[in-house]
């Protein structure tokens, strides 16, 4: 490869990526009340918003409606050519099409017109000519035309899709603000993400219980605590009064502690080497938060307590970190 042509790579991805930004620029220049309507339209509807389109177009509107459907409008996308053949079955009234054509003459699409008219849908059309059979025809018409496209022939779709691809997001943001989607929102709808998980996962769903959670009276002997922390595999041992209480806990790096300090363990009282108290926490609360205390206070392990502060459970960093929560 020659450095003449290394500069023409680079020449080329330039202007590419100066024809696309035009292109949006003029769009952003442009936007006027029928995108007003047609956020009006998408908000009030009552169904879903089909999205449909064929070709290069057909791509855009795929992921114009899973953006769509993640923020809070739901969608779905039907390919215009499989609507003429049964697909159509899955609008059903109340529902919203929005139709995606550069040309706005796509046969696939034009054929569908009559059907959307007689079924009294509302048609909001994408495309990138106003004089077009479905702008004509559709309730709003949202004008995507470009100067040129990034292709040097002016024939492959580029700076076309581009601003189809911007409009679509912005249609999808509007609608978002204007739901006062949040936060949570979104996680219910990306429960497999880190962010999901994050809102959504709580203590409860991933502490230790019942017979996993190692729990010893402080009356106890310490090697009666010792065989307790074994026997659960977890390091460290709750400590409750006679009501049930948490009064502390007792760790692997205590027990190295006492050894230092004591020499001869074998009569030691629980009660006189544990650590009184220890970081709890209730099982309601989000994982994330779980995280955030361990990290803060450099341990590796929570107690789970109820109101009257009686341990129902443990959560171990280990179990965070394999819920992709860290």
């Amino acid at each position: 490869m020659t450095p003449d042509t290394d500069h023409d790579f680079l020449a080329s991805a330039r202007r590419t990526l100066q024809l696309e930004q035009n292109a949006l620029e003029a769009l952003r220049e442009r936007l006027d009340d029928p995108f007003s309507r047609a956020c009006r339209h998408m908000l009030e509807c009552h169904g879903r918003v089909v999205v449909t389109g064929v070709g290069k177009s057909g791509h855009i509107g795929r992921k114009m409606a899973a953006t769509l459907a993640s923020t809070g409008t739901p969608a779905f996308f039907v390919h215009a050519g499989e609507a003429s053949h049964g697909d159509l079955g899955m609008l059903v009234r109340n529902d919203l099409v929005l139709a995606l054509s550069n040309s706005g003459e796509t046969a696939e699409l034009t054929a569908l017109l009559p059907l959307f008219k007689r079924m009294g849908t509302t048609l909001i059309a994408m495309t990138g000519n106003p004089a077009s059979s479905l702008a004509r025809h559709a309730d709003v018409h949202l004008d995507v035309s470009v100067a040129q496209e990034a292709c040097p022939l002016n024939l492959a779709p580029t700076s076309s899709t581009t601003a189809a691809l911007a409009l679509g997001d912005a249609l999808a943001i509007a609608l978002l603000e204007a739901r006062r989607f949040s936060p949570e929102d979104f996680a219910l709808s990306h429960p497999g993400g880190t962010l999901g998980k994050r809102l959504l996962l709580r203590v409860e769903d991933l502490m230790h219980t019942d017979s996993e959670l190692p729990v010893i009276g402080e009356n106890a002997l310490l090697s009666e605590a010792l065989i307790e922390m074994t026997r659960k595999g977890h390091g460290f041992t709750c400590v409750t009064d006679h009501t049930g209480r948490l009064v502390g806990i007792y760790t692997d790096g205590d027990l190295r502690r006492t050894i230092d300090r004591h020499g001869d363990v074998r009569q030691l009282m629980i009660r006189e080497v544990m650590t009184h108290g220890g970081r709890t926490i209730e099982a309601n609360t989000l994982a994330a938060e779980a995280v955030r205390i361990m990290e803060d206070h450099r341990i590796t392990a929570l107690v789970i307590v109820d109101h009257q502060h009686r341990p129902t459970g443990l959560l171990k960093m280990h179990d965070l970190l394999r819920s992709g929560i860290v």
